[in-house]
Parts: structure tokens; sequence; C-alpha cells
């Protein structure tokens, strides 16, 4: 694959303007600066293919390798996303979890559980966003295919923008919970049963939206001697379901970063 890479410094930041106000992004962004984290971008005649960019971070998401971009630019999301992957996989090193499946999930329900924060910050400041328009719209996709009407999705979509720090620990715990058991789940059968239970968590309706069965199976492949429970990832799971600070974890990993 032809690609060239690029720091945080070097691409054009899309949607920067709205996220500049929110919490955390900034540190964000320094964080990548400061530690030269290097994305891929994508050249030759594969220079611009978007869709080729998400078939290999979705196919390589925990590989190391740096995010593939289509181009250089990045989306805001995207720098944010990047930036918890790396402060988790500093924090579970530091447990004693690197390399195990659950190391890996954990990573990827942290970063992924705050784009429902990013969202909750960006509707209640009335923000424009490319980004929050495309991730409400796939959301409501998946809310209505999981039977969701709209009106509930209004609903949810109120809920979140009220409190968008227990918005994201609600998602994050529902992540981990849902990826950690499917990976050990024995049956299609098992795995159906954990689908119901889970359903009644308020951010069930979205939890199709997510790259579950990506997850798990990379996991599988690529920690298959560390498949079994963690259990210091277990006992920071229980802590931060605990918390009344939803978003304390997310800034004591940013005040430890070197």
């Amino acid at each position: 694959m032809t690609s060239r890479t690029r720091t945080i410094d070097e691409l054009h930041v899309e949607d920067e303007a709205a996220f500049r106000s929110i919490p955390h992004y900034a540190a964000l962004k320094d964080l990548l600066r400061r530690t030269r984290y290097r994305f891929r971008c994508l050249g030759g005649a594969s220079d611009g293919r978007w869709d080729r960019a998400l078939l290999l971070n979705l196919t390589f998401w925990g590989g190391g390798d740096g995010d593939v971009l289509s181009d250089e630019s990045i989306a805001a999301d995207v720098v944010t996303h990047a930036a918890w992957h790396r402060l988790a996989a500093r924090d579970l090193a530091r447990l004693g979890a690197e390399g195990s499946a659950d190391a890996l999930l954990f990573g990827e329900a942290v970063a992924s559980g705050y784009d429902v924060y990013l969202i909750g910050q960006l509707l209640r400041a009335g923000s424009r966003s490319s980004f929050l328009d495309t991730q409400v719209a796939a959301m409501a996709e998946a809310a209505a295919a999981a039977g969701l009407g709209k009106q509930a999705f209004a609903r949810l979509l109120q809920s979140i923008a009220t409190d968008p720090e227990r918005a994201f620990e609600d998602l994050r715990g529902l992540l981990f919970a849902a990826s950690t058991s499917l990976l050990r789940a024995r049956s299609l059968t098992a795995g159906l049963g954990l689908l119901e239970k889970l359903g009644r968590h308020r951010f069930a309706p979205l939890l199709h939206h997510y790259e579950l069965s990506t997850w798990v199976l990379y996991a599988r492949a690529y920690a298959p001697s560390s498949l079994r429970p963690v259990p210091a990832v277990r006992a920071l799971d229980r802590r931060l379901r605990k918390r009344r600070d939803p978003t304390g974890y997310l800034t004591e990993l940013l005040d430890s970063a070197p």
C-alpha cells in the first residue's frame, strides 16, 4: 500500500471550530502533537479513497499502525478517538493488562463511548458540525432498526444533551459489557441471550451502530492467549461505573500524560 505518514500539525482538521470549546479537545490534540503520533495517509491509486481507509481501520483497528486517513485531512472526532486510544492503552499497560482482549475492548469502549459525550456537548451548545449531522443520522438509523421510534430517539438525544458526562459512562459500560460477553459466548444461543438481556439498557438501540463483531473477532485473532477476564481491567470497569464524576477518569488520564 502506498501511504505517507503525517503528524497532527501536518493535517487539516475538519470541524475544529465546533470542537474547540469542548472540554478535553485541546489537551487531546496537544497530546498527539507532543507524542508526535503519526497518521497514515493513503497515496497512489488509493489517495482519497475513504472506503479503503474505512476498511483498513476496521480490519486493523488494534494493530498499532496508526489511524488510516483517505487524504491529508482528519475529522476532529478522529483526533479525540486516536488520543483516547493512546491514553487508555498507556493506563492499561500500567495495570499489566497490555495485549489482553479485555484491554483491547476497554480501550475501544472508552474511545467510542466518548462519541456520545461529543454529541451531547455539541447539542447543548447548539453548534453546527458535520460530525453531529452524520453521527445523529447514523444513530437514528440504528435506533429505528432496533424498533425505537422517532419521538423516543429524540428523547434519547435530549437526555444525552442534558448530561453528556453520564451518557459517556453509560455507553462505555454497555460497550465493554457487550463486547467482552460476546467474546466469551460459546454459542449463537448464548449470544442471543446476551443481546436480549442488554436490551433493557437505555443505549441498547444504538448497540448495532458500533462494529462489535469487528472488535470481538479482532480480539479473538490477536489476543488468543489472553481471552480470560483480566481482574485489573474488571476492577477498573467497576470503579468507573460507581464514580459520581463519570468523566473524571478521562481527566485523570490527561493529567497523568507525559
